[in-house]
């Protein structure tokens, strides 16, 4: 077996709650000569469904990444009837961010690829406008563009389907994306679609939502960052903050802070994601700390 110095494996797993399921996972990551070096669970009562995330030492263990599954399943799976997902650190995941004409979220994005502060790989950007192509190009990022319209949504989408599966994405950002992402892209990449929206859903609808939280006075604004479904902003929620608004505070203001607010709460999600911390269940989100 290849020296694995360094990486480890992650399991995401959730099943019916039964006795022994710690014990279970626990007995069989030891058998294999398995350091645990990082383990949480979560018991949903009123569901009476169990979550856990399960990460250990590649070095000194006794399984072949590719024979993990398969052993895991003749173990535990069958027998307790869990869904689970493994995943290799070593392995680094390609994202593809879309945009539109905002900029903060991107630069924000990017930046913290380039710095390494994610071990993350950016193929490519996608938008259905050219503003951000300056953008792409100071970060060296290919930048590709399928302007939408009503009458050739569908057509642009199977065209971006087409390109993300060419560049061997796994999953796509939608950072300040002023489309609606259809079942297309959706069916494509389930659970896999983070999107930032302008507020703290549910929240002031419409365009123009810092606008219409003036104009009530509003003491807070926040940003949500969720899975994309296909029911408009009603995804899973893996992030939300809020920051404190004053009457002193003008239309320009409140959206200077609700941009910061964007970019933290996105790259919070994003951060999750990558370290394999969220696990959807239905239509809510278990984030393990």
């Amino acid at each position: 077996m290849p020296a694995l110095d360094g990486h480890t494996a992650t399991l995401l797993m959730h099943c019916r709650d039964q006795r022994g399921l710690v014990a279970g996972v626990s007995e069989f990551l030891a058998r294999h000569g398995g350091n645990i070096v990082y383990l949480d669970q979560h018991v949903d009562t009123a569901e009476g469904v169990f979550f856990m995330r399960v990460e250990w030492e590649l070095t000194g263990f006794g399984l072949a990444p590719e024979a993990i599954g398969p052993a895991f399943d003749e173990a535990l799976g069958e027998r307790f009837g869990i869904r689970w997902r493994l995943h290799l650190s070593e392995e680094w995941p390609r994202m593809a961010v879309f945009v539109s004409r905002l900029p903060h979220c991107l630069y924000d994005l990017l930046s913290r690829w380039q710095s390494g502060e994610w071990r993350v790989s950016i193929p490519v950007i996608v938008s259905n406008h050219e503003d951000l192509r300056p953008v792409a190009e100071q970060f060296g990022v290919p930048f590709h563009v399928f302007p939408v319209t009503a009458g050739n949504k569908a057509e642009q989408e199977a065209r971006e389907l087409e390109l993300l599966q060419e560049m061997e994405v796994e999953f796509v950002v939608l950072a300040r994306y002023m489309q609606v992402v259809t079942p297309t892209l959706i069916d494509a990449f389930p659970e896999r679609i983070i999107n930032i929206h302008h507020s703290f859903l549910p929240a002031f609808a419409g365009a123009r939502p810092y606008h219409a939280a003036h104009a009530r006075g509003v003491k807070i604004i926040g940003a949500t960052s969720h899975y994309v479904t296909e029911e408009l902003d009603a995804g899973p929620i893996i992030e939300q903050d809020v920051t404190t608004i004053s009457h002193r505070d003008s239309v320009e203001e409140l959206v200077r802070k609700g941009r910061d607010l964007e970019k933290l709460v996105l790259a919070r999600a994003v951060w999750a994601h990558l370290q394999r911390k969220t696990l959807v269940y239905r239509n809510r989100t278990v984030v393990f700390d």
